[in-house]
């Protein structure tokens, strides 16, 4: 009982940057409301000026699930994927943020178990990470695995578990 109130009382800010993502933000968007039923949030999408037709698929799916879920915010062209995230920040309503990319590499099911875990824990910080047995990758080129480990030993450092609540989650 005291879950569901305080699930009811939260709300989750999802940033979803995007460039060229037209094929991609219709099915990320419908993946959200099915595993999101029960939760409160709004999907705030930063596009940087895709020319593929984004915006336009954006401004679609604001006539289907509201203007008040599919907030748009765009820019007017490539600024990078780290200023995307302040943007989105920047516009979040939530008391809690999740940040996704569009090309579907995080899966929305996931969300039901970060925001359940965030809920026994009182954590500040819950992250799914590829890295973790069972966890993984697929269809990926060298480079990206590269960037993407970078990136991670990057979050580790900055993220130590012995110094705040750091909870991983398998994701795949």
């Amino acid at each position: 009982m005291e879950e569901q109130q305080k699930k009811e009382k939260d709300k989750y800010s999802i940033i979803v940057p995007t460039y060229n993502e037209r094929l991609n933000i219709a099915l990320l968007v419908y993946l959200v409301f099915k595993h999101l039923r029960d939760v409160n949030f709004e999907i705030i999408i930063v596009d940087d000026g895709s020319p593929d037709g984004t915006q336009d698929i954006v401004k679609q799916l604001q006539q289907v699930y509201g203007e008040d879920h599919i907030l748009l915010r765009a820019r007017p062209k490539k600024l990078g994927l780290g200023t995307a995230y302040i943007h989105g920040l920047k516009h979040a309503s939530g008391n809690f943020v999740v940040i996704m990319d569009a090309d579907l590499s995080h899966h929305p099911k996931y969300l039901p178990s970060f925001i359940k875990k965030q809920m026994e824990t009182g954590a500040s910080i819950v992250t799914g990470t590829r890295y973790v047995k069972g966890g993984g990758v697929h269809g990926w080129n060298l480079m990206r695995k590269l960037t993407s480990r970078g990136a991670n030993v990057l979050a580790q450092t900055f993220l130590w578990p012995g110094s705040i609540e750091n909870l991983c989650l398998k994701m795949s």
